[in-house]
């Protein structure tokens, strides 16, 4: 049951190129300048480092940025960044709980040289999958995502194996997914953790669904891997996992998915609907 780039090679998929040299200090920089336009609404802030060719994805639809949700000025309650230097690329989720405008935004940005050549974001808000900003910041903000020390880190396989068995076992109960305890999942603004040292995210899984189209950023240092995609079980919606792997197991689950036609994806009463 489901509870509740960037490089020249680069394509939507899973195949990303890695970039040869990524400067830590741009794609940092490039970070905060994405922050500070969806704060302002203004892309001033980040106009400059866009590359003349720039690639915006909203929620799945290729999107002129000056008409994409980035000219909406946001009051933002948490921002948080992970950043992959192999691929020179951050994915920056956001939280916003004004009752106007709330909002919950993951974006990966793809940088090459001193330039953002992609952008890829899944918006929600009231009506996307199990949608509640102030459960969501209420959630997050006691969970420790933070640097994990460098003998204790797994390396970029391991977070990678970790978060692709959780998507693959919606398609094959066979699929070994590496469990920790306690882990928690947090969607919308549901979450599973009870605080127990027994919480557990294997709560199980609607099956035989793929879920396609996997674009990953990969930070070691916090044990993190990002993955926008399609939710198969819910008709291919755009969607965007998170996962914290903490001793290649499966600590930490936030996910956000966009519902365009229903409101909740369909789902309004029994175990999926909103909190």
């Amino acid at each position: 049951m489901r509870l509740f780039g960037i490089t020249a090679a680069l394509a939507l998929g899973l195949a990303q190129t890695a970039s040869a040299a990524c400067n830590e200090t741009i794609l940092r920089l490039a970070t905060d300048r994405y922050i500070a336009a969806q704060s302002t609404g203004s892309l001033q802030w980040i106009s400059e480092i866009l590359s003349d060719n720039i690639t915006y994805v909203e929620n799945g639809k290729f999107l002129g940025i000056a008409s994409s949700a980035l000219v909406e000025s946001l009051r933002i309650d948490r921002s948080h960044s992970i950043f992959d230097l192999v691929q020179c690329a951050s994915f920056t989720d956001l939280i916003v709980t004004n009752p106007a405008s709330p909002r919950v935004v993951g974006a990966q940005l793809w940088v090459a040289g001193d330039k953002v050549t992609k952008i890829d974001r899944i918006v929600t808000t009231t009506g996307d999958w199990l949608f509640n900003a102030t459960g969501t910041l209420h959630y997050a903000l006691r969970e420790d995502w933070g640097v994990i020390p460098p003998a204790q880190r797994d390396s970029r396989a391991v977070i990678k194996a970790a978060a692709d068995a959780y998507l693959d076992v919606f398609k094959s109960a066979n699929v070994s997914v590496p469990w920790g305890t306690p882990c928690a999942r947090l969607e919308g603004g549901a979450y599973t953790g009870k605080g127990l040292p027994s919480d557990s995210c294997n709560l199980g899984v609607i099956q035989s669904y793929d879920m396609p189209n996997r674009r990953y950023v990969i930070d070691e240092t916090v044990g993190v891997a990002s993955l926008l995609l399609e939710f198969g079980s819910i008709g291919n919606a755009p969607d965007s996992h998170q996962f914290r792997i903490e001793g290649g197991k499966l600590r930490f689950i936030h996910t956000m998915t966009y519902c365009e036609k229903k409101p909740n994806c369909g789902y309004t009463s029994g175990p999926f609907a909103p909190p």
